[in-house]
């Protein structure tokens, strides 16, 4: 699976059960990303997912655990050391600040090869970065 994360700099998702996730461009380019593949997402993701065009929502408490191998996962609250040797890569959309955050993603990406990376202007932010992770190896520095 593909996994698809929101993040600050300090590894925030989440803050008083609010999503840091809500940006329109990312939004966009989740698209462009899972375009005619699944999506899978948990119930409350759906309402940020659903404009989503060409892309098949999944929606099920249970989606990390049902998505096969190239399919997308939306992950806003982490919890995804359980499945770790089952994800692929994973995609990550840093905010490039710091924001008050109560959830982390509960990996350590500083183990995750590195891939591409590329900065886009986002709708709520200055700048969004996407960096891409792969499983195979260690170039320690996670943070874009």
């Amino acid at each position: 699976m593909v996994v698809i994360v929101c993040l600050d700099r300090a590894g925030g998702m989440m803050f008083n059960g609010r999503r840091q996730s809500r940006d329109k461009a990312v939004m966009e380019r989740i698209q462009q990303i899972c375009m005619g593949g699944t999506l899978w997402i948990a119930h409350g993701s759906y309402a940020l997912c659903q404009g989503l065009e060409q892309v098949h929502l999944a929606e099920d408490g249970m989606f990390l655990q049902k998505a096969e191998n190239g399919e997308f996962c939306f992950v806003e609250s982490g919890g995804l050391a359980p499945v770790a040797g089952r994800i692929e890569e994973i995609i990550a959309f840093y905010w490039n600040r710091d924001y008050p955050a109560d959830t982390y993603l509960d990996l350590d990406l500083s183990k995750w090869k590195k891939g591409s990376v590329q900065e886009f202007p986002g709708s709520s932010h200055e700048r969004i970065t996407e960096v891409h992770y792969t499983p195979d190896g260690q170039d320690g520095s996670a943070l874009p």
